[in-house]
């Protein structure tokens, strides 16, 4: 019975182990020299990607989904032009209704419909506008695998 019980814990945790692989493996990978680590957290149907720096600063956040985030993003904040996934894209400044919060022009917001049921929301928090555009170019050449999408049609 002993080693019926200690037979079932160790498949237990190898297949915790293979599902938390798999998880990690679902925020597109980041280029090795930018100095930038993924957290995420995969629920069922989204998963969200936070990208911090070395000093665990957040600047890059996505949250990949099979649902429309149906975000309302108003054309007189349209910022600079991008791509996402080999999508175009427009990255919008931040909406706080009319407050003029410090931070805030270094601050974007963008959704991309990648396919049917398959979306981004993406928003970047960099401390400068310098920084603002090296993550907006780094949002560029991020590479997602059709089947990091949980929940989407492939």
């Amino acid at each position: 019975m002993k080693t019926a019980c200690f037979v079932s814990a160790a498949l237990l945790l190898a297949a915790s182990a293979t599902a938390a692989a798999q998880s990690t493996a679902q925020c597109p990978s980041l280029p090795s020299d930018s100095g930038l680590h993924w957290e995420q957290q995969a629920q069922t149907d989204f998963i969200v990607c936070k990208a911090t720096t070395e000093d665990g600063r957040p600047v890059l956040n996505m949250m990949l989904t099979p649902r429309d985030p149906d975000m309302l993003l108003n054309r007189s904040l349209r910022a600079e032009k991008g791509s996402f996934a080999g999508e175009s894209l427009h990255w919008y400044k931040l909406d706080m209704g009319g407050r003029d919060l410090p931070g805030l022009e270094s601050r974007r917001i963008t959704v991309v419909k990648l396919d049917k049921n398959r979306y981004a929301q993406i928003w970047i928090d960099a401390a400068d506008t310098g920084e603002l555009g090296n993550l907006q170019a780094l949002t560029q050449t991020l590479n997602l695998n059709p089947s990091t999408l949980a929940g989407g049609d492939h």
